[in-house]
């Protein structure tokens, strides 16, 4: 398994631009918030509390505390707010939940594409779907680079990003 650092690094090579991770910063919250807005809406036979929403995000969550508890407090925290405001609209009648749910997932990836038209380089997914889960994961390590923190991590990552291909 690869560490932090690593996973990291790969998906920062192909985010190099400026524009490209704000673009990124926007758009992947905005993907993950439509995930589990559509998600939200289905529930276990079994366990009506539960739904596909709860059942995706908890792997991933724990994912992230094995890479880094820190990071992974944070993004678990991230996941359950986001599968929360998820409940809220999956109880919204059909039309206004398919729209929010849709509506955030197209714009989400209209600004990751964006991006990349700026980047000038293909998605990092399409030569390794782990980026699917790293990328929320990178928005929440940029916003601590910007705050001042976790400033050898950036120095590591941004050193190994640049000599990638």
């Amino acid at each position: 398994m690869q560490s932090l650092d690593e996973r990291l690094s790969q998906y920062a090579a192909y985010h190099r631009d400026r524009r490209n991770i704000a673009t990124h910063c926007v758009g992947i919250p905005l993907i993950v918030l439509a995930v589990a807005i559509l998600l939200a809406r289905a529930r276990l036979s079994a366990l009506p509390a539960v739904s596909l929403a709860t059942i995706f995000i908890v792997p991933i969550a724990l994912y992230y505390l094995w890479l880094d508890l820190r990071f992974g407090v944070v993004m678990s925290v991230l996941l359950a707010l986001a599968v929360w405001l998820g409940q809220w609209f999956a109880s919204a009648a059909l039309p206004v939940w398919l729209g929010w749910g849709i509506g955030l997932f197209v714009g989400g990836w209209i600004l990751q594409l964006l991006g990349h038209k700026f980047e000038g380089r293909k998605p990092a997914f399409v030569d390794d779907l782990m980026s699917l889960i790293i990328g929320p994961l990178f928005v929440v390590a940029e916003a601590a680079f910007a705050l001042g923190l976790r400033r050898s991590l950036q120095q590591a990552m941004n050193s190994k990003a640049a000599r990638m291909p």
